[in-house]
């Protein structure tokens, strides 16, 4: 790689705006066939998918060009999210975004692992000048791998406006071979006003599908009345992969009067959360599926909503008859179309609505603390989307905080009165909630006197849970006092049960030594090409602490020629 490029040719280059996207500017990242495992705007926990997550053979390692001339921005390493990113500027005012590298190509990696060494530390987060790690067209920026959360070796590819703000790859001439339509698993209908009904129920239904012959759906003639809106659970898959990944397009009409437009072309990473608004939230909670609602409530601006008239709702007369279509494309305009002829009929003895009142009624744009026993609780103002019941619970050291089927959108703030605890026994407790077994999952507790405080932005569950058991540390690929001279890696695996490990250092000879830490396998790995040891006779020192301080320390002696 070049160190000194003409910086002219990031003044000079053509600045694109949304309206100009330039289809033939940037090169496929990889020089194998395209195949997604995950598309832009996929729905995924807490968040739209904000790139192309590229499949790589089910293998690390495959090389990654640079798809346009452009500098190294930005470089990130961390042990969760992205893992090994890289960001790449380039003069006509994209970025581009590659994440879960294995490693990257040799002037970046040398670059990172100086910076490392000088911070020891692994973790870090670099923002080279302009001119540091200039790249070509084509040149050689790293390595795919399966660093960070990722689920399995792949490459997560995004391009980025001049705002930061992920736009879809395929805008910009990546093609990915789609034949396929979008699959549509289910529709709801939803009653909004009070007096509306679908089907003789005032709660969310679910409608009846049917086939038909050209592909398409209908959905078997329902009755309702007042003002209501609808849902839809649908993914597309692109050739040559089963990946149940997200659709380009999703578009509502009225008796031909177009009532919902979400196009999943960009979106800004603050308003990427709203996602929680926009799906049906406890029935994903509950039934693990997705349902879109094409209908906007208050409180969620996404801007992947193009149009909705009446905010995407309609209204049901007595006595007349009409048709609601939704239509469902994918970027490669492949269709689906479901059609939902509805007759405007008030019927007697409906369903009444589920009856959600509780003793703890919070309005969404009032901050609110509430106590329960031991704990007290903090929720800021707009936290929760719309005003809501909560069924709240204390009991010694467990706080039932209702159930996780109500999104929020700010962190609220748990505390707890520990005064019943010794001191010295203080330092050991962490705020953990229970997951599904009823395990506790740790929150980042702080302690104030005799009070632990936790934040977190999920409800459900919480228990004051004590850990007094330090890591174990344990040796992978030698043994103590042997000799390891063919040996191209040092590798010691660590585990926590309780609150998690928080941070570690490893030392050979008294020298800080750079080790990974892939938390999926609980493995951390020191490569010999790092040349820090020269003696025969090393000494290893490896400390690990958990979240609440717990540490332990393993040593070893190993020889090497």
């Amino acid at each position: 790689m070049r160190k000194i490029f003409y910086l002219f040719l990031f003044l000079t280059g053509t600045v694109y705006c949304q309206n100009n996207i330039p289809t033939d500017y940037f090169n496929n990242p990889i020089e194998i066939p395209l195949i997604l495992s995950g598309s832009f705007g996929e729905l995924r926990s807490n968040h739209f998918h904000s790139g192309l997550d590229i499949k790589t053979q089910q293998r690390e390692g495959i090389p990654i060009y640079a798809p346009a001339n452009g500098y190294v921005s930005r470089i990130k390493v961390a042990h969760y999210g992205y893992g090994k990113a890289l960001y790449v500027k380039h003069p006509n005012g994209y970025s581009t975004v590659y994440a879960h590298l294995k490693n990257y190509a040799v002037d970046i990696q040398d670059y990172v692992k100086k910076e490392q060494y000088k911070k020891e530390k692994y973790t870090l987060e670099l923002f080279p000048e302009d001119t540091l790690l200039v790249v070509k067209k084509g040149e050689l920026i790293g390595y795919t791998g399966n660093s960070g959360s990722s689920g399995g070796p792949h490459l997560h590819f995004e391009i980025r406006d001049a705002s930061s703000r992920p736009m879809n790859p395929l805008l910009f001439g990546i093609e990915i071979p789609d034949t396929k339509k979008p699959f549509v698993s289910s529709v709801f209908a939803y009653p909004l006003s009070d007096s509306a009904q679908v089907n003789k129920s005032r709660n969310p239904i679910k409608l009846r599908l049917i086939s038909q012959k050209d592909g398409s759906y209908k959905v078997e003639k329902c009755t309702a009345i007042g003002k209501i809106g609808f849902g839809i659970s649908t993914i597309d898959q692109q050739n040559g992969a089963s990946n149940k990944n997200g659709v380009y397009q999703i578009r509502s009409t009225f008796n031909g009067e177009e009532k919902f437009n979400a196009l999943f072309e960009k979106f800004s990473f603050a308003e990427t959360r709203y996602l929680n608004r926009y799906i049906d939230y406890k029935y994903f909670k509950k039934n693990k599926s997705r349902v879109q609602k094409l209908f906007r409530e208050t409180n969620n601006p996404l801007s992947l909503i193009k149009n909705d008239a009446d905010n995407g709702t309609i209204t049901i007369e007595d006595g007349f008859k009409s048709v609601y279509t939704i239509e469902v494309r994918d970027y490669k305009n492949n269709k689906t179309t479901i059609s939902i002829p509805i007759e405007g009929k008030s019927e007697k003895n409906s369903i009444p609505k589920k009856d959600n009142t509780t003793n703890d009624f919070v309005y969404a744009n009032q901050a609110t603390s509430i106590t329960k026993g031991k704990f007290s609780v903090y929720i800021p103002a707009n936290s929760f989307y719309e005003d809501t019941y909560l069924d709240i619970e204390a009991k010694g050291d467990t706080l039932k905080f209702h159930k996780d089927e109500i999104p929020l959108h700010k962190n609220f703030t748990i505390t707890v009165d520990a005064s019943n605890y010794e001191k010295k026994d203080l330092s050991s407790l962490y705020i953990g909630r229970l997951n599904y077994k009823g395990d506790p999952y740790f929150n980042r507790t702080s302690i104030k006197d005799s009070k632990l405080s936790a934040r977190t932005r999920t409800l459900g569950s919480f228990v004051l849970v004590s850990d007094t058991t330090a890591p174990s540390i344990k040796p992978v690929n030698f043994e103590n006092k042997k000799w390891i001279s063919k040996n191209k890696t040092l590798k010691l695996k660590i585990e926590d049960d309780f609150s998690g490990i928080s941070s570690y250092r490893a030392t050979i000879n008294g020298k800080f030594i750079l080790m990974e830490y892939n938390y999926k396998k609980d493995v951390l790995t020191y490569n010999f090409d790092d040349k820090i040891i020269s003696e025969s006779e090393n000494n290893l020192k490896v400390i690990v602490i958990d979240n609440v301080g717990n540490n332990a320390t393993f040593e070893a002696t190993f020889f090497r020629k």
